[in-house]
């Protein structure tokens, strides 16, 4: 799917391609308000006045385009557009240009105690969000991301191929609700905690991040710089902290 960017004042408008990524379709337009929003594009709601399907005439597969349409008054360089390239890959990113970039794109401060999530309901989440990936029931291929609550209820789920794509979804989700931050959230990723699973949850305001797989790390070192809490290899009964111990209680506390 190709995302495009129409921005400029009435008169002097311009569209720009922004983004071409492989995606499972479905939920289109969150993932696009998502990819924008987490990738520090845009910092609110209003700042997009509509997003849609490009259906001009003549051009092939429409449903596979999609256009962003930014309001007048919202600034937009795409001469930037490099460093969210950069930032999307899954491949390996560099640590100090990284950081830097998500310091910029994160508006939202971490509350250092809360929410503080049971470790019997830190183990709990991967199987909850397990049993809500349909499409993976059905092809095996698929990765999930779900936003949960502190008591472990599970408020949304999205699946895609790709992992970002499917975080894109569920916090594009809550962007075009205007549920911004999400700061008494928890994410649950079903993949490995990867450096822009990571920068997409700090933007968010997301302080709780559960991955079924390993962390990378970069992704420990932006938790501990944002204040976040980071665990992986949650399976079965078991999971590993690698930041922010406090959040997770025990017994009962």
């Amino acid at each position: 799917m190709e995302i495009r960017i129409e921005s400029g004042t009435k008169g002097r408008r311009e569209t720009t391609s922004l983004s071409v990524t492989m995606r499972t379709p479905g939920n289109d337009f969150e993932l696009a308000a998502g990819f924008l929003f987490t990738e520090g594009i845009v910092a609110r709601k209003r700042d997009v006045a509509r997003i849609e399907y490009c259906t001009d005439p003549g051009v092939p597969q429409e449903y596979n385009i999609i256009s962003a349409i930014l309001r007048p008054d919202v600034e937009f360089h795409a001469e930037r557009l490099s460093r969210h390239f950069y930032m999307s890959s899954s491949c390996g990113v560099c640590g100090k240009t990284s950081l830097e970039a998500v310091r910029v794109a994160a508006r939202y401060p971490m509350a250092r105690d809360r929410p503080t999530v049971n470790e019997e309901t830190v183990a709990a989440i991967p199987d909850r969000l397990r049993k809500e990936q349909t499409l993976f029931a059905e092809t095996g291929g698929l990765h999930a991301a779900g936003i949960f609550t502190a008591d472990g209820d599970l408020q949304s789920i999205r699946e895609d191929v790709g992992r970002h794509n499917a975080v894109d979804k569920v916090v594009g989700e809550a962007f075009l609700a205007d549920r911004i931050p999400l700061s008494d959230r928890v994410l649950a990723v079903s993949g490995r905690a990867g450096f822009e699973i990571m920068q997409k949850a700090a933007v968010a305001g997301i302080p709780f991040v559960v991955a079924v797989g390993a962390p990378s790390n970069l992704s420990v070192t932006l938790a501990d710089e944002f204040g976040m809490t980071l665990v992986g290899f949650a399976r079965g009964d078991r999971f590993n902290v690698y930041a922010g111990r406090d959040r997770v209680s025990t017994g009962n506390g």
